[in-house]
């Protein structure tokens, strides 16, 4: 298959949504807990949460246009903070069902069966199934011209991780907290290591690291 611009616009929505989708590769699946002043929470699962620098340690994502009612934009601009909770196998089908459209008076954690965390004061909840939790503090947010999505940057302030999945060197076993991926718009996978490769310099070839032996 090759495609052109022309033949890009001309696509079905809904096959378009998909296919675009799919093409940049498996995704993390996380969700961004929230709530507002009054601590009526919300919760809902994205897919475009990357990595922006490790000091100050900064995660961005970007959310749909601000053109009908975004809880999970309003919440994290009105009260400054929210919380990134890896989703995992065990609760995958309830993550799913956060991205569905609840009435604003409806809290997706118990439209789901997920339970709210709350940890040392934070001023958001956390997802209580979750084995990754980062409370996050808004740090900016923008509106991109190419079409009109919101980038969100915050600065993780807050972690909550147990302590047999980070390894001596700062390493994160992911796989064993059972965080799972996101491909296209609605499709869920476990991970496998293949490998890992130490820090790449010109003048010396990548050795292998086993953080499974250690």
């Amino acid at each position: 298959m090759q495609l052109k611009t022309i033949q890009i616009e001309a696509l079905d929505d809904r096959y378009r949504a998909l296919f675009i989708n799919a093409l940049s590769g498996f995704k993390s699946a996380n969700m961004i807990a929230s709530c507002n002043q009054k601590k009526n929470t919300n919760i809902a699962i994205f897919t475009s949460v990357f990595h922006i620098g490790s000091n100050p340690p900064l995660l961005g994502m970007i959310s749909r246009p601000h053109s009908v009612s975004r809880d999970t934009l309003e919440n994290i601009v009105e009260t400054q903070h929210y919380t990134i909770n890896h989703a995992n196998e065990s609760i995958c089908e309830k993550a799913h069902q956060t991205s569905a459209r609840y009435d604003k008076k409806t809290s997706e954690f118990k439209a789901t069966g997920l339970n709210e965390e709350w940890h040392d004061n934070f001023p958001a909840p956390f997802v209580k199934e979750s084995r990754i939790q980062l409370g996050m503090e808004l740090r900016e947010h923008h509106q991109l011209a190419a079409n009109n999505t919101i980038m969100i940057i915050g600065e993780i302030t807050y972690i909550n991780i147990k302590d047999d999945i980070v390894h001596q060197d700062g390493y994160v076993d992911i796989e064993k907290s059972g965080s799972i991926a996101v491909s296209s718009l609605d499709s869920y996978h476990r991970t496998d290591l293949i490998t890992q490769l130490s820090y790449a310099k010109p003048e010396k070839l990548s050795e292998q690291i086993n953080h499974r032996n250690k």
